[in-house]
């Protein structure tokens, strides 16, 4: 652990800190004043114990695209489970699985994680690695039997990118994507 940790605002932290006592309250099913209060404390001790880099965030949020964003995730969920049932079913041992690269055009810790979130929900894929580093995931998926149903999986996996970058994606990020479609456009 680093002797020298970067000096966190305490407005920067709260929400984490707000986080960490609502989850010591569910635990202890019990949401009373000295609960709530230990539970602070008790956050305030482990934030200090456990230091994690905070998250940068990017200052906006589109509820709309959210929302309409998460009605997707659920048909595709529901979809992508009918469409693995029936591979267990007609091919059952047979299926060919591949682990996958997909490297990202964001390199924002949040967009990451929930890219990878997102992609292991689906059923039929699950990120088995990060590399942070060059924001790549790779992911398990299964029933890849060539070349095009691997560039499948990476479309749809930076779709989903796409997506949460415009939910929840920087300016620049945000503009890149743009001017990433205009040029997919116009080409």
């Amino acid at each position: 652990m680093s002797l020298h940790r970067r000096k966190i605002r305490f407005l920067q932290e709260l929400p984490l800190l707000i986080w960490l006592m609502l989850v010591w309250a569910v635990l202890w099913q019990d949401f009373s004043p000295g609960t709530l209060l230990f539970g602070a404390l008790l956050a305030v001790a482990v934030t200090r114990v456990f230091y994690l880099p905070p998250v940068q965030l990017s200052g906006r949020f589109n509820v709309l695209r959210a929302a309409a964003f998460g009605v997707e995730v659920l048909g595709r969920m529901a979809w992508a489970s009918l469409q693995v049932s029936l591979v267990a079913l007609v091919q059952g041992p047979n299926v060919r699985n591949a682990v996958l690269s997909v490297p990202l055009r964001s390199h924002s810790d949040l967009i990451l994680t929930a890219v990878g979130h997102v992609s292991s929900w689906i059923p039929g894929s699950m990120v088995v690695e990060v590399d942070r580093s060059t924001s790549t995931l790779y992911l398990h998926a299964l029933n890849v039997r060539t070349e095009a149903d691997a560039e499948k999986v990476r479309a749809d996996v930076r779709r989903i990118e796409a997506k949460l970058i415009g939910i929840m994606g920087t300016r620049d990020e945000l503009k890149r994507l743009r001017a990433e479609r205009a040029g997919e456009v116009t080409a």
